[in-house]
């Protein structure tokens, strides 16, 4: 790994300078307290202003089409987390687009994409379900052929941001007796079409995430994705993409890990505690345990990058509560809280960082297998001993 400082160029840092100024004027304290209020990390007005001044389709296009340079496209990462933009939204739009620019038909790429680019059309995920795990591949939703559309019948966990989205990127079972991986098919669902019902759910830190169930939805083949019984390709491509597994030109940049959002709000939360922290050898010990844990997390890339700054939450968070005492335990806006509930919020987000788009039990067998070249977990059970 390459620490060498990056030296911006006169007109990279006037892009930064531009960047943070729009930043600025459209993340205001009231786009961040109704965020906090609603947990939807979606703002819609930051997302069409990001959209209209170009920067979406900037950030999705590669640098040959007239996308952002590798240092651009970091300072964007980076300078996108430090104005707490609500912003979960558009990793997983862009993610779904891409996909769909390599497998969607022209005609569906010509309806969807150039509005995903405005910021006018928003893309979910449907992938895990009730009784299915991380397995996505065990897939009960069903998509029944019906003429020239299909029928759908199912239901889908933790389809986040469903309600602020036009379409679901949703995989289902064509052939419920084939293998599993030789059953699945993806479609585009538009959100709108009638059985399509949302239901929200609320995780532990407060954000919004939704049960969504589809009954009876007609869906045109022309929203098909890939080929019929052909998902497992289209769904593996998104997979990797949402894993970081997949690597690009970064030109000495390494990809930025899932999440690393998140560990620039512990940064955050560690500064404002050491600023009014008991001055003893303990506590200086234990944030400088802190901090140097949190650097090396905001430093390690892709999927590892992913475990590690999901890890250093859940241990330093608790850390830092106790530090702060009983208030540390009390939540935003709320009389007597110590740094305004910073702590007490990092707590509760620790958790589902190390759930979402994977547990972190799944991504250390990914590092162990795509990485350090080992097998495949054994979940068998321990072998008994000899009487």
């Amino acid at each position: 790994m390459d620490f060498s400082h990056v030296r911006l160029s006169d007109e990279d840092r006037a892009f930064r300078d531009e960047l943070r100024d729009l930043l600025r004027s459209i993340v205001t304290e009231d786009v961040i307290r109704r965020d906090r209020e609603t947990g939807e990390n979606f703002d819609e007005g930051v997302h069409l202003a990001l959209g209209e001044r170009g920067l979406l389709a900037a950030d999705f296009k590669p640098e040959s089409e007239g996308g952002f340079s590798a240092v651009r496209r970091r300072i964007w990462e980076l300078e996108i987390g430090r104005a707490h933009t609500p912003w979960f939204h558009w990793p997983t739009t862009a993610m779904v687009a891409h996909t769909l620019d390599q497998f969607a038909t022209p005609e569906l790429k010509e309806e969807v994409l150039p509005k995903v680019l405005s910021g006018h059309y928003r893309l979910c995920l449907g992938y895990t379900e009730p009784e299915g795990g991380s397995d996505v591949a065990t897939c009960k939703t069903r998509a029944v052929r019906d003429g020239s559309s299909w029928i759908i019948n199912g239901s889908k966990m933790f389809t986040s941001n469903a309600h602020n989205a036009q379409f679901v990127f949703l995989v289902t079972n064509t052939d419920p007796d084939a293998p599993k991986h030789q059953s699945l098919t993806m479609f585009l669902v538009p959100l709108d079409s009638p059985g399509v019902e949302i239901q929200p759910l609320r995780t532990v830190d407060g954000d919004r995430t939704n049960i969504t169930y589809y009954s009876d939805v007609r869906v045109p083949d022309r929203y098909r994705v890939g080929e019929v019984n052909g998902g497992w390709a289209v769904l593996r491509e998104a997979l990797n993409a949402e894993h970081g597994t997949v690597e690009r030109d970064a030109q000495g940049l390494q990809k930025l890990a899932t999440m690393s959002e998140h560990v620039l709000l512990l940064g955050e939360a560690i500064d404002r505690i050491a600023a009014v922290a008991t001055d003893d050898d303990a506590v200086r010990y234990r944030l400088g345990r802190a901090i140097a844990r949190t650097e090396a997390a905001m430093s390690t890339p892709e999927m590892f990058g992913r475990v590690a700054i999901a890890q250093t939450m859940r241990d330093v968070a608790p850390d830092l509560m106790d530090i702060l005492g009983a208030a540390g335990a009390l939540p935003v806006d709320t009389d007597g809280a110590a740094d305004d509930g910073g702590a007490e919020y990092m707590f509760r987000l620790a958790c589902p960082t190390g759930i979402y788009g994977g547990t972190l039990e799944v991504f250390r067998n990914m590092i162990a297998q795509h990485a350090l070249g080992l097998g495949r977990p054994n979940y068998s059970p321990p072998a008994k001993k000899p009487a």
